[in-house]
């Protein structure tokens, strides 16, 4: 039991730390809130309008893509240091599971999940351009 002591008294000591600084700063914080205080900060913007309700589900669709590849990194990295002792069978296995993460992405894509900004419109033909321009000369 001794040889767990420094890490119980440091844990100890973490929390008396953690606890005298959430008391410290709520007897010396400073009391006096203005709108100014209170409103977000933009990097020095003033917000024009408020802050918005709910997050597009685009914003999780791109975190799903964050966390699908994130994933697929650390299950590659011991694969990659094992990868001669697996021959064969662990080959296939990382293919199977490439394919799968593959899958997920085109499912993500397919969704509209890197699809940011506005919809893109088509620009007109010239012949509609002179059309009009024409139609625009004889009125």
């Amino acid at each position: 039991m001794s040889q767990y002591l420094p890490i119980v008294v440091m844990a100890i000591l973490a929390s008396i730390f953690a606890a005298g600084s959430f008391i410290a700063s709520g007897i010396f914080a400073p009391k006096r809130p203005t709108a100014a205080k209170s409103a977000p900060y933009e990097c020095g913007i003033v917000p024009r309008r408020g802050p918005a309700q709910r997050f597009p589900v685009r914003f999780y669709l791109v975190a799903m893509i964050f966390i699908i590849f994130d994933i697929e990194i650390v299950f590659l990295y011991p694969w990659a240091v094992a990868f001669h002792q697996l021959s064969t069978f662990g080959f296939v296995e990382v293919l199977v599971f490439a394919v799968a993460v593959f899958s997920s992405f085109v499912y993500l894509v397919g969704n509209g999940a890197l699809d940011w900004g506005p919809k893109k419109r088509l620009q007109p033909l010239v012949e509609d351009e002179t059309e009009s321009i024409s139609s625009e000369l004889v009125a």
